[in-house]
């Protein structure tokens, strides 16, 4: 049973502590207000950045970013499309998904969420999103793709989606001026160029990046370690 806290006004010196040691209950955090999405700009999970080299705004997207078990599908949504027409009320766009050191536990998005997030816009900004750059895929993602794609995805991102594997490949389309990348990214592709096998699955990942649930799991929008 928790400690009954002593009243404000007792004198004796036995319980001068008293309150620091009353076991009290911590209520948890206030809902964030609608509208609100503070928290998440904190962690930078969505950025919008410059423009690729076809003028098309950049929204930068960091997968190990993403607290996946404190946000709901719903509330991500809305601040996808908060942050699309604040900051990218119109034009062409592109998005830049960095996958790199997606852990599975906390942070499981890949390219499952890339397409519920797809499905998810309003017409009018599918429109206008128009190539997004997978940047340090998975195995798994690359061998659904290849053979699963076409039925896995909508047609309209299945064209749209361009793996990239390298960064010295995402600046064939983007100058590096136009985006910020995380250091650990640079870290992580340059540990790719020293062992290359471990693109193919071949050699052990030390970064312990994990990709997209199994086929067998069912790609509900609540399957991605979001809480409703």
């Amino acid at each position: 049973m928790a400690m009954e806290c002593a009243p404000e006004n007792m004198k004796d010196s036995d319980n001068d502590n008293a309150s620091e040691d009353c076991d009290l209950p911590v209520s948890p955090p206030p809902p964030m207000e609608d509208g609100d999405f503070s928290d998440l700009e904190d962690v930078q999970v969505l950025r919008v950045e410059g423009k690729d080299k076809a003028g098309r705004r950049i929204l930068k997207i960091v997968g190990k970013y993403f607290p996946a078990i404190l946000v709901s599908g719903q509330r991500l949504q809305k601040y996808v499309n908060h942050k699309i027409s604040n900051e990218i009320p119109e034009g062409p766009f592109c998005v830049v998904y960095i996958h790199t050191s997606v852990q599975k536990g906390g942070n499981s998005p890949g390219l499952s969420t890339l397409r519920w997030i797809y499905e998810e816009l309003p017409p009018v900004f599918k429109e206008r999103l128009q190539v997004v750059y997978f940047l340090h895929p998975g195995l798994q993602s690359r061998l659904l793709f290849a053979t699963f794609g076409r039925f896995f995805l909508s047609g309209g991102l299945y064209e749209k989606l361009r793996y990239v594997n390298r960064l010295e490949f995402l600046w064939d389309h983007i100058r590096k001026a136009q985006i910020e990348i995380p250091d650990f990214v640079h870290d992580h592709d340059d540990q790719l160029e020293d062992r290359p096998l471990m693109d193919y699955g071949v050699e052990a990942n030390p970064f312990q990046v994990y990709d997209m649930p199994s086929l067998g799991t069912a790609y509900a929008r609540h399957s991605f370690a979001w809480t409703s």
